[in-house]
């Protein structure tokens, strides 16, 4: 065994098999066989009795983890887990309450001290809808969005055998019953129902609430369900959206459950919100008398619409339906929750294998790989004091200050391997994202450097550390699932690369940096995913590394690039860097305990303990003497990696605290580990008060972002590949629009024109509304991905913002437009509206407008909110109010809300379409729902349109729609053009530029 190796990595070494060539796997092989022989011939002589049996001679057993005591065990295990998890879920916990305090207090203002005129009446049975469709529509979007990132840990738990779906959702209930089940549906009853203005019997409210706790409970099972059936957000949200959409169509608020085609009126006894909107309209409804303006009272019949009986009977419901539909809500909670249950152990998750695809590219073979000119310029990183604190500010407490990286002033050479090692908690990426400019400052985290850092000696600023270093993060979050390698690397070479260069040029680099990392073998196989498995770990840190060499930059950052990766693929990365460090580059990265071969192969060190504090900086030659020099003695069957993090596991020691010989830093450091050739660099050493602006200066070019008519193409052609291969994605976008207009289309056709149709045609236009929630879904399936894509991209100045967010556009519209043409072709055809070109095309052009505000409400709240949760809460209740106040659930509204409501899509959508459907249509009446004077209580569109408040111009509204639609994507652009702002940089432009205005003045 070699001297200061770790006696575990060489017995593993020898176990294994070498997979990285043929003629190392043959090797290996035969090294392991005769291990293996050997084994078999001796291991009697180590192995006294059989593992098998116990002294007594009897078989050992071992419990296979069955039976209540078990299950038991491992449910409590999991809720106590769970509840951890939530409680230190903050902005999740957050989520939840802003959600139903912000639910209970916008719709109690909406629906503010209702009144008992007929609007009233209306505006009631519109309040009812909320509270039991509205609210549980929220939980579950909601639910089903935590579900799809929460799910990954129950599936992998389940494959190692540690969890059952029982355990799964039972556990999950229990923890989050106290803290979130409970209170969100009473916060939001109380808020809601004493605003609203109902009774105030305690009463009716406890069952109001019992009915709120039910239907919450019903809306998180049935996120699990859909969780359970398709672990992508995209097919889950699907599957929610279009299954409630079918509870909201058979609950009798928008389509009166007489007007149902007769082979789907049975739905309405599947469906819970039919019981929960029963239930609520019995409780309010019932035996109640409203302001009737005609003296005379209940018995007078032209008060028979102010009757709680003639209430009812309009929608159907029996006036003594309560408990009933109370006891069919908790057999739902209970059937979602054994259903949820079926699922999860039935539907198990499996990895899809990546197919490859095949493309034409240069012959990886032939294409020389450019080596660097001994007259090209090297680089010498030098950190002088160089610190860094976090500020952290809090909302209520005092802010504090952490220094989490000492002073240190140490030197890292080209040509050599230079790290950064310490324990955990040492502030080695810190370090690291300091000198790459990648620190992310926000409201709440303020990181403040401190010292310089130099290249060949002299001060630089943020442009030249752009232009002269890359920086690969530890995540690999620049790729794209579904490309293939070459794909990768080909559109980034058109991207990164300088304009000057040809297309051909661009490949032809691409192809040199592929054969030059290895990539050949998995050239056309897919990057893949968590689902579809595609390169290994070790390949996709290659691929980043490739990406940013591209353009042949001076310096390579790199954060731990061999974390999670095994033993040959983490000693292949090093290989490859120390290639790269052997052209002229410098190379440093963070490692966090390499073995004993990788540590060899460095040359410069920089050893950090927790906190931050610097232990040794210099070559890793003397790393060893130096511990020794300080009373720390290694000994030879160890591996000096591990015994250096050995020593700082509680900090830095005392002695080398006391220790006064410093350790080698500065040139020293650069003189002992630069080879000879690249002793003198052909550029001088500038002089350490120079400053350099320009990266020219070091003979690099500036690197600038690719312009606008160059990158857009190349990211539309780019996201088009990316998005054909993910076909879920593809289509559901699509449909769950087209599903929302199947489901309209089953349910409300054909539209009639008795006096129950002044419901149903009301509502049928007031449910389009929900594609507003379409929107959203889609803008959560497909912006997140896309967003940090950018993010990562941005960081190296790849492209312009306004290059991307017209990519968006260029691939969301054509998905909008063709659902938007066949939802309308459903909806107004099939169903019944006024079969016109102008019907259809103002169908069209509201469906586009209304789902296009819902996917700007999502870029522009996913944007700003860094947590995902907490903005698809705020986002779902904001998009709720706009359906609150469309003109439908609420007629009569707050002065200030009804100024509000002029920014709201729904508003515009909803008033254009009823405006223009409604006018010149009869209506007809049974005989006994006549008034005292004979005639109907409502006869033509127009009464309709006065009742609602919506007798209005229909191209003015439309206009309108467009122009609202325009107004929140430019905000949109906005919200994502503030967030990518450095504000700082910002400033010191203008300053800039400010002070030579006023020196050409002078």
């Amino acid at each position: 065994m070699p001297p200061f190796f770790n006696p575990f990595d060489f017995v593993i070494d020898l176990a294994a098999v070498d997979l990285r060539s043929r003629e190392r796997e043959t090797t290996s092989l035969v090294r392991v066989q005769r291990l293996q022989d050997a084994w078999r011939t001796t291991s009697s002589k180590f192995i006294s009795q059989s593992p098998q049996e116990d002294l007594d001679g009897k078989p050992l057993t071992v419990s296979a983890g069955t039976g209540l005591n078990y299950y038991g065990h491992q449910i409590m295990v999991h809720t106590k887990r769970n509840l951890v998890v939530t409680c230190r879920d903050r902005l999740g916990l957050l989520a939840s309450m802003i959600e139903s305090l912000s639910m209970g207090i916008m719709s109690g203002w909406i629906f503010y001290q209702l009144g008992t005129d007929l609007s009233g009446i209306r505006s009631r049975q519109g309040a009812m809808y909320s509270a039991c469709a509205l609210q549980g529509y929220l939980i579950l979007l909601f639910e089903t969005y935590r579900l799809t990132i929460d799910i990954q840990i129950y599936d992998r738990e389940r494959i190692e055998g540690v969890v059952i779906p029982i355990s799964f959702i039972v556990s999950r209930r229990a923890s989050r019953f106290v803290l979130e089940d409970l209170p969100v549906p009473f916060f939001y009853s109380v808020i809601f129902y004493f605003m609203a203005g109902f009774r105030a019997d305690a009463d009716q409210f406890f069952i109001f609430f019992a009915i709120q706790l039910l239907l919450h409970l019903t809306a998180v099972n049935l996120a699990t369900v859909c969780v359970a059936m398709s672990r992508q957000f995209m097919i889950a949200s699907l599957i929610a959206n279009l299954s409630f959409t079918l509870q909201t169509m058979a609950c009798g608020f928008f389509i009166n459950t007489r007007s149902i085609s007769v082979w789907l009126r049975w739905i309405k006894w599947t469906a819970y919100t039919f019981y929960a909107f029963g239930a609520l309209c019995t409780n309010e409804f019932a035996g109640h008398f409203y302001g009737c303006p005609i003296p005379g009272g209940a018995d007078n019949p032209l008060c028979l619409e102010y009757t709680g009986s003639f209430i009812l009977e309009s929608l159907h419901l029996p006036s003594n339906w309560l408990w009933r539909p109370i006891v069919v809500l908790v057999a739902f909670v209970i059937f979602f929750f054994i259903l949820s249950g079926i699922v999860l152990q039935l539907q198990t998750t499996e990895v899809e294998m990546a197919k490859v695809h095949t493309s034409e590219a240069p012959d990886a073979e032939a294409v020389l790989v450019g080596q660097r000119s001994p007259d090209e310029h090297t680089i010498t990183v030098t950190l002088d004091n160089f610190g860094l604190d976090v500020q952290l500010k809090r909302l209520f407490g005092k802010n504090t200050s952490k220094r989490i990286l000492h002073p240190v002033s140490t030197s890292f050479g080209p040509g050599v391997l230079n790290v950064i090692m310490g324990p955990s908690g040492s502030g080695k990426s810190s370090c690291l994202n300091a000198m790459a400019r990648r620190l992310n400052n926000s409201s709440l985290v303020k990181y403040v450097p401190s010292g310089h850092m130099r290249l060949n000696g002299a001060t630089i600023t943020d442009e030249v550390v752009t232009s002269i270093c890359s920086y690969v993060p530890q995540d690999d979050g620049g790729l794209l699932s579904s490309l293939t390698v070459r794909e990768t690397l080909h559109f980034a070479a058109r991207l990164r690369l300088p304009t000057f260069l040809h297309h051909e040029q661009k490949i032809q680099r691409a192809e040199a940096v592929l054969l030059k990392l290895g990539l050949k073998d998995c050239a056309d196989t897919l990057i893949g995913s968590e689902l579809v498995k595609g390169i290994s770990g070790g390949e996709k840190r290659r691929v980043s590394i490739a990406i940013q060499i591209l353009t042949d930059p001076r310096v390579l950052l790199l954060d731990e690039p061999t974390s999670g990766l095994d033993a040959f693929t983490a000693f292949s990365i090093i290989e490859v860097l120390k290639s790269l460090a052997d052209e002229g580059r410098t190379i440093i990265f963070s490692i966090h305990q390499p073995r004993s071969d990788m540590f060899k192969q460095f040359g410069g060190i920089l050893l950090l303990a927790k906190g931050g504090e610097v232990v040794y900086t210099g070559p890793v030659s003397g790393m060893l003497p130096y511990f020794d020099n300080s009373g720390f003695v290694c000994m030879e069957s160890a591996n000096p990696a591990d015994f250096a993090l050995d020593l700082l596991a509680n900090g830095k020691p005392q002695a080398l605290k006391e220790q006064k010989v410093a350790p080698p830093t500065g040139r020293d450091l650069v003189d002992e580990v630069i080879t000879p050739d690249h002793n003198e660099s052909p550029t001088p050493n500038i002089a350490r008060e120079k400053h350099l602006e320009l990266p020219a200066a070091l003979g690099v070019y500036s690197r600038s972002p690719l312009p606008f008519a160059r990158s857009f193409p190349i990211l539309t052609q780019r996201g088009m590949i990316n998005l054909r291969r993910q076909p879920n994605l593809l289509t559901g976008r699509i449909s769950q629009l087209v599903g929302l207009g199947i489901v309209l289309t089953a349910f409300f056709t054909p539209l009639q024109n008795d006096y129950y149709a002044v419901q149903t045609r009301v509502g049928y236009i007031q449910a389009m509304s929900s594609m507003f929630f379409v929107g959203m879904l889609n803008s959560i399936a497909m912006w997140p991905y896309e967003r940090d894509l950018f993010y990562h991209e941005d960081r190296d100045r790849t492209y312009p913002l306004e290059a991307f967010f017209f990519y968006y556009l260029a691939i969301e519209v054509p998905m909008e437009l063709v659902a938007s043409f066949g939802f309308s072709l459903l909806t107004v055809f099939a169903v019944g509206l006024p079969r016109t070109a102008s019907m259809y095309f103002l169908m069209v052009s509201a469906s586009f407008c209304v789902i296009s505000c819902g996917e700007s409400f999502g870029i522009l709240f996913l944007t700003m909110f860094s947590h995902t949760g907490l903005a698809v809460s705020v986002m779902s209740v904001v998009l709720s109010i706009s359906v609150h106040l469309g003109g439908v659930l609420s007629i009569n509204v707050d002065k200030f809300l009804a100024g509000v409501n002029y920014i709201s899509p729904i508003k515009w959508q909803v008033g254009s379409l009823l405006s223009y459907s409604l006018r010149d249509i009869d209506f007809t009446c049974e005989p006994d729902q006549r008034l005292g004077d004979g005639h109907c209580p409502i006869e033509t569109g127009e009464q309709v349109l006065d009742l609602y408040q919506l007798n209005i111009n229909t191209t003015e509204y439309a206009i309108a729609l467009l122009g609202v639609t325009i107004g929140y994507r430019l905000l949109a652009y906005a919200g994502l053009r503030l967030r990518r702002t450095d504000w700082k940089s910002f400033g010191a432009r203008c300053a800039k530029a400010l002070g030579r205005r006023r020196s050409l003045a002078c």
